[in-house]
C-alpha cells in the first residue's frame, strides 16, 4: 500500500491559481500511475487528471483541460496539480490517487486506483 499526503489547498478568488502537491511513500514511485480526483458536496467523485509513471502521458477531464496541469517529480516522489484560471465550480475536496502500472483508460475511474490520500480542500470564491 502506498501512503499519499496532499497539500496546497486553500481559498482563492476566481481567476486565481493554486498548486496542489501529493507526496508518496516508498521507493517505487516511478512505477505508479497517479491521478487527481475531486468531490464537491452532494456530488460524486470525479476524475480531474492522470499521469503515467514516467510522466510521458497525461490525461485531463474536459472541464479542466487548458487550465490545469499535472506533473511529477520522481526524484521527490511527488505529483503536482497546477490549477490556473480557477472557477467557483472548481470548489471541491481534491484527492490524489495511485495505482501500480499504467493508466487503464482515458478519463480514469475511481475504481482504477487502489491508494488514496486524505484530500485537500480547494475553495474558489466568486
Amino acid at each position: 500500500q502506498v501512503q499519499l499526503v496532499e497539500s496546497g489547498g486553500g481559498l482563492v478568488q476566481a481567476g486565481g491559481s493554486l498548486r496542489l502537491s501529493c507526496a508518496a511513500s516508498g521507493r517505487t514511485f516511478s512505477s505508479l500511475a497517479m491521478g487527481w480526483f475531486r468531490q464537491a458536496p452532494g456530488k460524486e467523485r470525479e476524475f480531474v487528471a492522470g499521469i503515467t509513471g514516467g510522466g510521458g502521458t497525461t490525461d485531463y477531464a474536459d472541464s479542466v483541460k487548458g487550465r490545469f496541469t499535472i506533473s511529477r517529480d520522481n526524484a521527490k516522489n511527488t505529483v503536482y496539480l497546477q490549477m490556473n484560471s480557477l472557477k467557483p465550480e472548481d470548489t471541491a475536496a481534491y484527492y490524489c490517487a495511485a495505482r501500480f502500472g499504467a493508466l487503464l483508460r482515458a478519463h480514469s475511474r475511481s475504481a482504477d486506483f487502489g491508494s488514496w490520500g486524505q484530500g485537500t480542500q480547494v475553495t474558489v470564491s466568486s
